[in-house]
């Protein structure tokens, strides 16, 4: 991760736009397996044309939000038929998802790129910015100093409380699961939810499994955490310190397994053995919200929203690696509302500039003039760490 004094001390020639003219923003269309979101809503545009810069906008980008064209073009986009045009007009691109691999030719040396990356679990493309001398800020490693990641969160409370809303519908036998309703009903026990991590995807879905009446457990190597959410929950949940005998015994009698765990642009430690999963009744449901990073359950493997799940050794696996994109309206303005302030920073000063003025922004760079500088992902890899330790971890 970087320290913000690193960002312009690994040879970036990325000058600061204040004064030097308008940066051109492009903003295009999703195109992951049904990812209906989009980066930039047409009162980001606005926002960005009254910081004095231009935005490209592919025709059709936030339809699937409910934002059309005639919005985009109000505001002040240009809008374009193509992908390829965007790319190849704008000084920054901002978007919602990685690229794919369709749109790493796209992608030109100096650009900043600032969207989800999860380069820890995602090699080709890591070697893809880094071929293609990309500024990569990533959203998920945005981090304040209290260690908190304001670009991560608001999927990550989507993604929470979709989790148990996903579970309870693959609990379903019309849907594949052991026919259990997740809060039971007067005389019949309710369902027994457990979820691995108690950090923002964590106490969202235990808010919304308590909410509708299920058993929840939740699990975290954080005692302190153990006991804020405790009180946050006035008692109603149960709490359990992460350990390998624990974590087995607690999925053993789970109905419902939710992996919510995360170390900052790091691979996801597997917290959730096949063994653990093969000791499951047939027709319980694990949801990986993890799985971006890779996934905290071991039999976990990327899924996509048009073939969102699997089975095994009985246990059915919804390991989608887009899941707000279910929920494209919320997820957008939850997002929008996030990443706006950043973007225009980005726009406003340029990367070097902006990330001098805010820690923050620094850390979430991620690939730098061809060099990986963020210290997790670079690990992650094998490869060397740049400036002999002037990153933080």
């Amino acid at each position: 991760m970087l320290d913000c004094a690193t960002v312009w001390t690994v040879g970036i020639r990325v000058a600061s736009r204040r004064g030097l003219g308008r940066m051109i923003v492009g903003v295009p269309k999703e195109v992951k397996d049904s990812e209906r979101r989009v980066s930039t809503t047409p009162g980001g545009v606005a926002e960005y044309k009254g910081h004095g810069h231009d935005v490209v906008v592919e025709r059709g980008a936030g339809q699937g939000s409910g934002f059309a064209d005639r919005e985009y073009e109000g505001a002040g986009a240009l809008l374009v038929d193509l992908a390829d045009e965007v790319f190849a007009r704008a000084d920054m691109i901002v978007k919602v998802k990685e690229p794919v691999a369709a749109e790493y030719v796209l992608l030109r040396p100096g650009q900043i790129l600032f969207t989800y990356l999860h380069l820890a679990a995602a090699e080709a493309l890591t070697n893809a910015l880094v071929e293609r001398r990309v500024q990569a800020v990533a959203y998920e490693t945005v981090q304040l100093d209290n260690g908190a990641l304001p670009l991560l969160t608001p999927m990550s409370e989507v993604a929470g409380r979709m989790a148990v809303q996903v579970g309870a519908h693959y609990l379903e036998a019309t849907h594949g699961g052991g026919g259990r309703l997740l809060g039971g009903v007067p005389g019949v026990l309710p369902s027994n939810v457990v979820v691995i991590g108690g950090g923002v995807v964590g106490i969202n879905a235990a808010a919304i499994a308590l909410g509708m009446g299920a058993n929840v457990t939740v699990v975290d190597r954080n005692v302190e955490r153990l006991r804020a959410l405790d009180v946050q929950l006035h008692g109603r949940l149960h709490t359990l310190a992460s350990n390998r005998e624990n974590v087995a015994a607690v999925v053993r009698e789970a109905d419902l397994v939710i992996g919510g765990v995360l170390i900052a642009g790091a691979k996801a430690p597997k917290l959730v053995t096949a063994e653990m999963v093969a000791s499951m009744r047939p027709g319980s449901v694990a949801v990986d919200v993890a799985i971006d990073q890779g996934g905290c359950i071991e039999t976990s493997r990327p899924t996509s929203h048009s073939d969102p799940v699997f089975f095994v050794e009985g246990v059915l696996h919804y390991c989608v690696t887009n899941m707000p994109g279910a929920v494209p309206r919320t997820s957008t303005l939850a997002l929008s509302n996030a990443t706006l302030p950043y973007g225009l920073e980005l726009a406003d000063h340029g990367l070097r500039g902006a990330s001098r003025r805010d820690p923050a922004l620094a850390r979430g760079v991620n690939v730098l003039d061809g060099t990986v500088v963020h210290r997790a992902v670079a690990e992650a890899f094998g490869l060397p760490v740049p400036n002999g330790g002037a990153l933080v971890g």
